[in-house]
């Protein structure tokens, strides 16, 4: 029994998610829950915030003629008391409850029985499911479960059938129509272009809509019918190979994928909706899902795993299309990139020139691609998990990202005002240009060294016509991110020799190889459960000392001539790992003086980025020169919070009183045995965020290029006396919201609040 509710869950769930908008999403839900549970009548009752009222959207037993007209106030008869309470209400006669409101125009008068659970999505109550039952019933346990169950999952299902009905409206042309939707603030700025949808390959869910013109009709089918007789072809070569191998009942599943693409169903369908005017991915995308969908349905075991085999027989067929069809086009014009997961490869194929801005449905500020868009200036938003990225190719895209908002082919109104906020940004742009020769001092002449993050070679030029001070953090694993293979010592030795040059004589900070979390080489896979508590950084350095050598020795040669080295090592959290990494660093250095070269023995520092070191603070002390604290992964592991998880990452802030008090506690013990700190990360480019460390006595800040000249207008705006009073003040506080508004309402007070918003 217990299964077969699974399975009736599943395909309700399955079909709203497939429903082209909200009214349909409600209709098949009242319908469906009416014939499960034999109740005589079920209703949805959806919120109107403007309203403040409980709006019948949909039913099945009750008049249809009360749809969209019957409204309850929020705290009104039984529905309000749902919505109020925010879980079930279970009665056996309603009539007789004191919260019972008599409405005529559903011709509820003969309904006793009373069942009502909310629709909640992200804590808040998007409206009411309710059945009834004309006898008097009290719903047993199971009824209630199920039916809560059912909302659970229903809630997010409705509201992004919702966003799709949207869509549909917007995209069909309805006047004064347009669409907005919050994600997560990625990097500060704001962008207005086309968007570009890119996909990973041989992925159907992620193949975007595109529409051809007639001429290009036979181009597209042609394709399609190469990419069938190369999979054919394919199944034939595996099926020799598994002759002997196999029993004959097993070798003809070969011959029934074979059977598969002579499929009429299959093969015509796709080709009328290439006719019909999709291009060839996105015919086989709609029509793969569809089979998938009718094998889904089935009640018979063993028909439903067909749909494995549909969706392979699919996957096949797009990467043979693939190999066929340029995946991006030439970008001749701003474009805002938009994909499911956008990668670093993908980013890296749009010219800079033309790179207006990023949405990614998946990620965070801290993820890989969001670090690398604040680099290089570009506004981003990420965790937008709702956005139906295969719709929006080629639509006109507003991107807000000091707020996460998105703004879907936006009304004039609305262009309008953000071409505005954009000159308000351009103005202060010029206004911070000025900034780039003066010091990085507090009115009271205290120096604040500000530096860069960075990895990448086209980071250079920027970063020094910033006025940066050096490199706090250089990413070591970008030049192995770009390549196939480990790249060898005089490879990594002549990347970083440039870098050194390039800076000299300001100092360079090197990490040592980081990978593991959200950064895995493709030719050096880390599969875990939990990659973020794995095998990473220093962990998977000691464990191959072949690679880390090899690397220690490429930086340790770059620094021949320059000395302006210093080395850091990444992810320590444990003393052991320290003594281990330093016996390697020793080593390395022996070996090139033994061969001659005389080069410098490094300043070595760690990362502050794991709870226990910092409490190993004194430990740490009596051994390395420095210390870096990498607020991005401190504030995750402080907090739980994986920082790339968009059901959890409003949690993620690194103005949490937690890592308020952890930095704090870092920098006093390491001034105390006379060793610097440096804080990396997006807390030190956040301008409200500086005001804390630079109250703490942190001894230099670190950060993206984006950043840099902003972080130094809050510098030279305040003295130091100011700020350590307001790190006093925010160090009482125990909500992350108050100190974000102490802190906020400090720069606007100087006049700052263009720095952490749009406009001035």
């Amino acid at each position: 029994m217990k299964s077969n509710k699974l399975n009736i869950l599943k395909t309700i769930i399955q079909d709203v998610n497939d429903a082209s908008g909200l009214e349909q999403a409600l209709n098949i839900t009242v319908q469906r829950i009416k014939q499960i549970m034999h109740v005589d009548a079920v209703s949805v009752y959806f919120r109107d915030t403007k309203a403040e009222q409980l709006v019948l959207m949909a039913t099945d037993g009750l008049n249809p003629k009360a749809i969209g007209k019957i409204r309850f106030n929020f705290d009104q008869g039984l529905v309000g008391l749902v919505y109020k309470q925010a879980e079930p209400v279970n009665i056996k006669d309603a009539h007789s409850h004191v919260n019972y409101c008599f409405i005529s125009e559903t011709d509820e008068v003969s309904f006793h029985g009373f069942l009502g659970v909310p629709l909640i999505q992200h804590r808040h109550v998007l409206g009411v499911l309710v059945v009834r039952q004309t006898k008097q019933r009290r719903f047993s346990p199971d009824d209630e479960t199920f039916l809560v169950t059912l909302a659970a999952q229903l809630a997010g299902a409705i509201s992004h059938a919702e966003k799709m009905g949207e869509l549909t409206r917007l995209f069909d042309g309805v006047e004064g129509h347009s669409f907005n939707m919050k994600g997560l603030a990625g990097s500060p700025g704001i962008a207005i272009a086309e968007a570009m949808v890119v996909f990973p390959p041989a992925s159907l869910q992620s193949v975007p809509d595109s529409r051809i013109s007639e001429n290009e009709v036979d181009e597209q089918i042609s394709s399609f019918r190469q990419a069938v007789s190369n999979v054919e072809n394919e199944f034939k070569e595996l099926s020799r190979r598994m002759q002997g191998s196999i029993t004959a009942g097993e070798l003809a599943l070969f011959d029934v994928f074979g059977l598969m693409l002579k499929s009429d169903s299959l093969i015509d369908t796709i080709i009328k909706r290439i006719t019909a005017g999709q291009w060839a991915q996105g015919a086989l995308r709609e029509t793969i899902a569809e089979h998938v969908k009718k094998f889904d349905a089935m009640e018979d075991a063993y028909f439903r795993e067909r749909a494995v085999d549909i969706k392979d027989l699919g996957r096949r067929l797009l990467m043979h299309l693939q190999m066929q069809q340029t995946q991006v086009a030439e970008v001749s014009a701003p474009v805002v990139l938009v994909g499911e997961e956008v990668t670093v490869s993908q980013f890296a194929e749009v010219p800079l020139q033309y790179l207006a801005g990023i949405i990614s449905t998946k990620g965070s500020a801290s993820s890989h691609v969001s670090i690398l868009a604040h680099a290089l200036n570009i506004p981003s938003v990420m965790g937008i998990d709702d956005l139906p990225v295969q719709r929006i190719k080629g639509q006109k895209i507003i991107i807000d990202g000091y707020s996460g908002q998105i703004y879907v082919k936006p009304s004039q109104a609305v262009l309008d005002e953000f071409n505005q906020l954009i000159q308000a940004e351009k103005q202060l742009d010029e206004e911070l240009v000025k900034l780039v020769d003066t010091a990085s001092e507090t009115l009271d002449g205290l120096h604040i060294p500000l530096q860069v993050n960075t990895g990448l070679l086209e980071d250079i030029s920027p970063s020094l016509k910033s006025g940066a001070e050096g490199v706090g953090l250089y990413r070591t694993e970008i030049p192995f991110l770009m390549r196939d293979g480990f790249p060898g010592e005089d490879e990594q030795s002549a990347i970083y020799r440039q870098v050194l040059k390039s800076f000299s004589p300001r100092p360079v900070t090197f990490r040592t190889l980081d990978i593991g979390g959200d950064k895995s080489l493709p030719y050096f896979p880390v599969v875990e459960e939990n990659p973020f508590l794995g095998w990473r950084g220093i962990r998977i350095m000691l464990d191959h000392p072949e690679i880390f050598l090899t690397q220690i020795r490429a930086i340790l040669k770059s620094n021949v001539y320059e000395n302006n080295l210093r080395l850091m090592l990444p992810m320590i959290s444990d003393v052991s790992e320290v003594d281990d990494a330093l016996l390697l660093i020793k080593k390395a250095h022996k070996e090139l003086i033994s061969e001659g070269m005389a080069v410098p023995y490094p300043q070595i520092g760690v990362m502050i980025e794991v709870p226990s070191a910092v409490y190993q603070m004194d430990a740490l002390a009596r051994r390395v020169d420095f210390f870096s604290v990498g607020s991005n992964d401190l504030t995750q592991y402080l907090l739980a919070v994986d920082r790339n998880n968009k059901q959890v990452a409003g949690l993620y802030n690194c103005l949490h009183p937690s890592v308020l008090h952890s930095v704090q506690h870092i920098v006093r013990v390491a001034h105390r045995h006379k060793k610097t700190v440096s804080v990396c990360g997006e807390m030190a480019g956040d301008p409200a965020s500086a005001l804390a460390l630079i109250g703490m006595g942190v001894d230099s800040l670190s950060m993206s290029v984006g950043s840099l000249l902003r972080v130094k207008r809050v510098v030279r705006a305040f003295t130091s006396a100011q700020l350590e009073s307001l790190l006093k003040e925010a160090l009482k506080m125990e909500n992350v919201k108050d100190i974000r508004c102490l802190l906020n309402t400090a720069l606007e007070n100087a006049g700052l609040g263009g720095l952490v918003r749009a406009g001035n």
